[in-house]
């Protein structure tokens, strides 16, 4: 393994000391660790003769670690090496690129655990950062139009919406000549803005145009040397063609969805990162008819970081439980789910996060309906407990997690 990591080093000469960290995408997620530590201990030497940029860049790397594991400690060495990296800066856009660093650092927090608290401090420290090059304003405009959208996406309002889309043009056209990574970031996010919109709008349109841009994505992603972008690209062409599937009803664009999944899954193996390929698994888990197998691996994978992914992945597996007990008629296996469920509580260290709270509370009302479905009673408390979680779901910032209780909430309103 580490002559490998020589021979990368080799093969990539510059590529690694640039800007475009494209070229991460080629190594697994074990190797990119190793990176990110030989680059923190690198901006520590005596001999180094740009330690705040070297830490900047270390902070890159822990943050993409972080990004496709799931794990809180490289994020806390991505924020660290932000913070190293400011602290040894002695120009101002190196202080603006640790700044910079630091805030997509609170950004990774925020889309793996869903934390409004990270979301507001990645704004705090993007907004405190004084960038002068052309390339670093760029990129200081691409994080802030990234900020938006998830302020955007959070707030519901098209007026809000409208503007993170406007916001996200202006970035790309500034941000396309200096850093092609980032933009294919900017690219990645506008595109999950605009399919949101069209399925909560239900506007066959506006999926349609996102599924114009995703594809001229996917096209320019080679899967030699961009074969994570090409994925995120294809997974999010499944989820808008499968919603585009379910408004018309149409079996065929269903099962193109599908493939569309299957191609993004193809793309690289589940250790090379984790958490994209569980992402890929729960798309596609949302439709009862794909199989529970790789749902099953998608939770293993995501278990035990807190993450909204991990959540996501275990209430979909839960309800496949559920709905296959009810079926059966099998009240013991109700209640052999409900004791996991109350074990996991029990053995959970530290109080729980709104997340982890949130997906258990779920968790007990599928109970409590699917019992009370089989024994002609009414699930009295389940509505209480389904309005606590979505409660507790949005104010931490996990809006999918808030729609899957309401969508229990509302067959709740229609059984009564």
């Amino acid at each position: 393994m580490f002559e490998f990591g020589r021979d990368l080093r080799k093969l990539f000469g510059e590529a690694r000391d640039s800007d475009d960290l494209g070229w991460l995408e080629l190594i697994g997620a074990d190797l990119l660790a190793v990176e990110a530590k030989a680059l923190t201990t690198d901006g520590g030497r005596v001999s180094c003769k740009t330690p705040s940029r070297t830490w900047t860049r270390a902070s890159a790397l822990w943050r993409e670690h972080a990004r496709r594991t799931g794990r809180r400690e490289s994020l806390d060495k991505a924020l660290a090496t932000a913070a190293d990296a400011l602290k040894a800066a002695t120009q101002t856009d190196d202080q603006a690129r640790a700044g910079l660093a630091a805030a997509l650092a609170w950004l990774t927090a925020f889309d793996l655990y869903g934390d409004r608290a990270a979301l507001e401090e990645a704004t705090h420290v993007a907004r405190a950062t004084q960038p002068k090059r052309l390339a670093t304003l760029a990129l200081s405009a691409a994080v802030h139009a990234r900020i938006r959208t998830r302020q955007a996406r959070l707030s519901g309002t098209t007026a809000d919406r409208l503007d993170a889309a406007a916001l996200m043009d202006a970035a790309l056209h500034a941000l396309i000549k200096h850093n092609a990574t980032e933009a294919d970031e900017l690219r990645l996010d506008g595109a999950a803005l605009a399919l949101e919109a069209g399925i909560l709008q239900r506007d066959a349109r506006m999926l349609d145009q996102a599924g114009r841009d995703l594809q001229a994505l996917v096209a320019a992603s080679d899967p030699d040397a961009r074969p994570l972008t090409r994925a995120r690209a294809l997974a999010l062409c499944g989820a808008g063609l499968s919603a585009l599937a379910a408004m018309a009803g149409d079996a065929e664009a269903t099962a193109t969805g599908h493939a569309l999944f299957d191609a993004a899954a193809d793309q690289f193996f589940p250790d090379h990162s984790p958490m994209d390929w569980a992402a890929v698994q729960v798309a596609r888990a949302v439709d009862p008819d794909t199989p529970v197998e790789a749902l099953m691996q998608a939770e293993a994978l995501t278990s035990g970081h807190g993450t909204v992914l991990g959540a996501l992945a275990l209430d979909l597996l839960i309800q496949r439980e559920i709905t296959l007990a009810a079926a059966n008629g099998d009240v013991m296996a109700l209640t052999r789910i409900e004791t996991r469920v109350r074990r996991r509580l029990a053995e959970r260290v530290g109080r729980p996060g709104a997340v982890d709270w949130a997906a258990d509370q779920i968790a007990m009302a599928r109970l409590m309906i699917a019992r009370a479905e089989l024994m002609g009673s009414e699930p009295d408390l389940a509505a209480f407990v389904l309005s606590e979680a979505v409660e507790a779901a949005v104010d931490h910032g996990a809006p999918v997690l808030a729609d899957r209780a309401r969508g229990l909430l509302v067959s709740l309103s229609v059984r009564a």
